[in-house]
């Protein structure tokens, strides 16, 4: 790859650490296959096009890496039954990161000195991504999240893409949702201020506000690990607001749900795609607390879209289980990737990231273009709970 004696360099410099603690999901074919392999099968080394991906496969968010990680190792699977990409099979190369930052510039330094992809489709949740992006950007390594909301994700360089819309993005969008499809005046926000992805959500949402005619009456905020939100709800029932908005993962939803409901709190609840697996988090004897509440997502299983409904059939059979969106961001992200590199003709890094600068992409999130900050251009599905299940609503956007 190009750039590859510098990429090593400037990591080694940038960090001084050793990437051998990191936990290893995937390897390649030559020197590491004692470890275990995830994804692709792979050839002999040098006859593969190598792709690096991150992941949190443990931890508190590994519902969210799992899921993207599988999605990409369909997509990877599928590319190869299709005769590879530049007549070559791929050779995905994953790591657990376990959700930390310093977790996953130690894996992704591995990547690029040890196992040498020539681009990264990863990380996952924000704060590690933030900080492989930084590494990538000097790098000049194509580098594609999946699922990284936070707006600075991108700002890193122009090497940086995502497949999924920006913290400010869903915060504004759901502030508009509020305001002109459920007719809410006043509205409440809880959110995690220890959390990037969180804090930067409430921001937008609060700024946006306004604009639609909404008057934020109460804000109140929490630190990671918390599990009593007592006080804050209770906080927010006082003032009676049309809705709560309440922008954190989905581990934090199930938890805040059952005490609103246990409270009183009459109002809706709203959130955005941290809350994608709340469900499966949630006690089946609670799940009503999720009754009426409303979140935006990138995807919805009720699509009638073909290229979905196989999608969910295929993810199915390779994994025993319902794909959510993150598994459909992470297909995404690698196919837009592949395509990419089809596109470039070549694993020259210049070529791969002019090639997915211009990239129209049909896929199962929408037709997908980038603007100018190489973040995506598409609309999002609002979803509803009810009965213990998703609820497609609508297509919306802003």
């Amino acid at each position: 790859m190009k750039k590859r004696i510098l990429a090593a360099a400037l990591a080694a410099v940038m960090l001084s650490v050793s990437a051998t603690g990191c936990s290893q999901n995937s390897n390649t074919a030559s020197g590491n296959a004692a470890a275990g392999a995830s994804g692709a099968a792979s050839a002999a080394s040098g006859d593969t096009i190598k792709i690096g991906g991150l992941a949190p496969l443990t931890g508190s968010v590994s519902v969210y890496g799992i899921a993207t990680n599988n999605g990409i190792k369909l997509a990877v699977d599928e590319a190869n039954k299709s005769g590879g990409v530049l007549g070559q099979q791929i050779e995905y190369i994953s790591y657990d990161e376990k959700g930390d930052a310093t977790e996953a510039v130690n894996a992704y330094n591995k990547l690029v000195q040890n196992d040498q992809v020539i681009a990264l489709v990863g990380d996952v949740t924000s704060t590690p991504t933030l900080a492989v992006a930084q590494a990538a950007a000097k790098d000049g390594l194509p580098m594609i999240t999946a699922t990284a909301t936070a707006a600075g994700v991108t700002a890193t360089g122009e090497n940086i893409f995502r497949a999924c819309v920006i913290d400010p993005f869903q915060g504004e969008l759901m502030a508009s949702y509020s305001a002109k499809k459920l007719g809410a005046k006043t509205a409440a926000i809880l959110y995690n201020m220890a959390d990037d992805y969180s804090l930067g959500v409430a921001e937008a949402y609060k700024q946006a506000a306004a604009s639609v005619g909404i008057h934020i009456v109460a804000e109140e905020k929490y630190q990671t690990n918390d599990v009593d939100f007592k006080s804050q709800l209770t906080s927010i029932k006082s003032k009676n607001p049309d809705v709560v908005f309440i922008p954190v993962y989905y581990q934090d939803v199930a938890l805040i749900a059952v005490q609103a409901k246990q409270l009183g709190i009459t109002s809706k609840l709203m959130g955005v795609d941290g809350w994608d697996g709340v469900l499966d988090k949630i006690d089946k004897s609670n799940v009503s607390a999720l009754d009426g509440t409303y979140y935006c997502s990138q995807y919805t299983a009720e699509s009638t879209d073909q290229k979905v409904q196989d999608f969910i059939k295929n993810y199915k059979a390779a994994y025993n289980a319902e794909p959510n969106m993150f598994a459909v961001l992470g297909y995404d992200a690698m196919n837009m990737m592949i395509e990419s590199i089809k596109t470039a003709g070549s694993t020259d890094s210049d070529a791969i990231i002019k090639a997915m600068a211009g990239l129209k992409f049909k896929g199962l999130t929408g037709d997908i273009t980038f603007d100018s900050d190489r973040n995506p251009v598409k609309t999002c599905a609002i979803i509803t709970i009810k009965d213990g299940a998703y609820k497609f609503v609508e297509y919306y956007n802003k």
